[in-house]
């Protein structure tokens, strides 16, 4: 007889898995340690074996998204030109929050999160190195304003009025907007003739 205890790896995996949708539905603040435990259906002192606090647990959920954006930076910053730089890392955060749907949002406009995860001096550097790749795009503080506005609007553009729409369709939304708000135009192979 096959045994049901889940091992070890297998629980901390649980544990992230049921706490992204929680994060998303009330807020990073508003999910308890005790909340992730019900949704897996163990006690709290399980959580705690992997998670000894809520942003432990949220940094281990956002630590492959965290990989994820560096390789994207670091992708981006390779090129030579400002506009190759932005469209580059405007293409590839678009791409990353496709696959992160539910996530996305949570990390850009949820307060706790914001603060907890800008906490960490890896993950606010690569925010300013990212953010700087659009920003760079216009001198001054209209750049930065944009670019701001592209990172909370990219989250933003995931919502409940857009979840039933086709991937290709509002990939393609999120990247025309973002242009028109950073004044970027489409790289030639993408215009129409």
């Amino acid at each position: 007889m096959v045994g049901t205890t889940v091992r070890a790896p297998d629980s901390r995996q649980r544990f992230i898995e049921a706490a992204i949708p929680l994060f998303a539905r009330h807020s990073f603040a508003g999910t308890s340690l005790q909340m992730i435990a019900d949704e897996v259906g163990v006690t709290k002192s399980a959580v705690h074996h992997h998670f000894r606090t809520r942003e432990e647990l949220l940094y281990a959920v956002v630590e492959p998204l965290v990989g994820q954006v560096r390789a994207a930076v670091e992708a981006a910053e390779a090129l030579r030109s400002r506009s190759a730089r932005a469209e580059r890392m405007l293409t590839g955060f678009v791409d990353i929050v496709m696959v992160n749907r539910v996530l996305a949002p949570v990390l850009v406009s949820d307060p706790g999160a914001v603060e907890m995860l800008r906490s960490r001096p890896e993950v606010s550097d690569l925010v300013d190195r990212l953010i700087k790749l659009f920003a760079d795009l216009e001198p001054g503080v209209g750049g930065w304003i944009k670019a701001d506005m592209v990172l909370a609007g990219l989250a933003g553009g995931i919502s409940p009025r857009t979840s039933n729409l086709d991937g290709d369709v509002l990939r393609r939304y999120l990247i025309e907007a973002s242009r028109r708000t950073l004044g970027l135009r489409a790289p030639r192979c993408l215009r129409p003739s």
